[in-house]
């Protein structure tokens, strides 16, 4: 504990904060499994040129961002575990809660596309459509659950306050931040809300569920991203740190791979660079900021 009474989770003592729920520990572990291995499966067939996704797609590249996205987040999603308190897990819990609530609202609007509907398919991807519904319905129905069961856990009166942060976002990477979530929820809500409209503006050719699948990323990032800024403290961003590089460099692989089938001279296409690129710096300057701050707690 410091001069000014709080605790400092970079010196290793207890933080401040609620209780991690050990249902958001579970359902970010189960979570975990599926999208590494669902995420791999769809990732792999990608970059082998195929188009695996549940429902179906024109081309091989957003099944595959999907994929390389619940890839890119599951060990993330295993660090949820070693949080002390729910505030270190929130930035990569909500974001989460909105994917699966998300695809699987995005599922049932577009059921007419899924393999599993009328357009049917190989057996093998009928029985993986049929059973991407049915697991995102149970995941989506436990996380509001886990969510709602975490924010009834009390904070303790020291917690009730506005808590100084340990390790404070230094003031330079504020605008940067506020402006990289800002970009992907507002893509995000524009591809699932108006998927006619900004589905055609995405640099690769979309169908309506696609461009709502991958709105729904978008805004799951955003979410984080400025979930982050509330934050405003490096110690409560373990698990979303992993998250956001890892994301990045998934989808930066497939994105290489289909290289040929993007537009990448079109604004869209500069622009998804540019935030790809955003969430990369994001990543691996929040780890540096926060290991020093460590080094000067040690110190």
């Amino acid at each position: 504990m410091n001069s000014t009474g709080r605790l400092t989770a970079v010196d290793g003592e207890t933080p401040d904060g609620r209780e991690l729920s050990p249902g958001v520990v579970v359902l970010s572990g189960v979570v975990g499994g599926i999208s590494l291995a669902v995420g791999a499966l769809l990732a792999v067939t990608s970059l082998a040129g195929h188009a695996a996704g549940a429902w179906v797609s024109p081309e091989a590249v957003s099944p595959g961002l999907l994929g390389a996205a619940m890839a890119g987040v599951a060990p993330a999603l295993f660090a949820v575990g070693r949080a002390r308190v729910w505030e270190e897990a929130r930035s990569l819990v909500l974001p989460l809660v909105t994917v699966l609530v998300g695809l699987f609202a995005v599922s049932l609007l577009n059921g007419g596309s899924l393999r599993g509907g009328a357009k049917g398919g190989p057996l093998f991807l009928v029985l993986f459509s049929l059973g991407w519904v049915a697991v995102l319905g149970a995941l989506a129905l436990g996380a509001v659950g886990c969510l709602v069961a975490q924010y009834r856990v009390r904070a303790r009166p020291a917690d009730a306050g506005r808590r100084a942060p340990a390790a404070p976002l230094p003031g330079w990477s504020k605008p940067p931040l506020a402006v990289l979530g800002s970009g992907w929820l507002g893509i995000g809500a524009g591809l699932l809300a108006f998927p006619s409209f900004w589905g055609p503006l995405v640099p690769w050719t979309v169908n309506r569920a696609d461009a709502q699948g991958l709105g729904v990323w978008a805004l799951a990032l955003g979410v984080g991203v400025l979930a982050s800024l509330v934050e405003d403290d490096l110690t409560r961003l373990r698990p979303a740190l992993v998250a956001v590089p890892s994301v990045a460099l998934a989808a930066a692989v497939v994105l290489a791979v289909h290289a040929p089938r993007v537009d990448w001279t079109s604004g869209p296409g500069a622009s998804l660079v540019a935030l790809l690129a955003g969430l990369l710096a994001t990543g691996a300057s929040g780890r540096w900021l926060l290991n020093r701050a460590s080094r000067a707690a040690d110190g």
